[in-house]
């Protein structure tokens, strides 16, 4: 009976503001069997600082996060 954690992310982009919605889910392994999971949420926005956070959420906020897109997101909260 071998028992392991295993934790991975996923990401979806929203809103016109290129939110990174982030799901982290984390399941309790037996013998290849997931006995359990739960997920933990997180959103970014554009005027966040993610630099630390993994690579993977920096490089999706780098690509996405457009000079243009954050102004536009700081007009919006105007």
């Amino acid at each position: 009976m071998a028992l392991s954690k295993v934790v991975s992310d996923d990401y979806e982009v929203r809103t016109e503001y290129k939110h990174i919605n982030m799901r982290t889910k984390t399941s309790i392994i037996e013998d290849g069997k997931e006995l359990s999971f739960s997920y933990h949420r997180k959103v970014f926005t554009p005027d966040m600082d993610v630099s630390g956070e993994s690579t993977e959420l920096q490089a999706l906020a780098g690509a996405l996060w457009t000079d243009a897109v954050k102004e536009a997101y700081e007009a919006s909260k105007s």
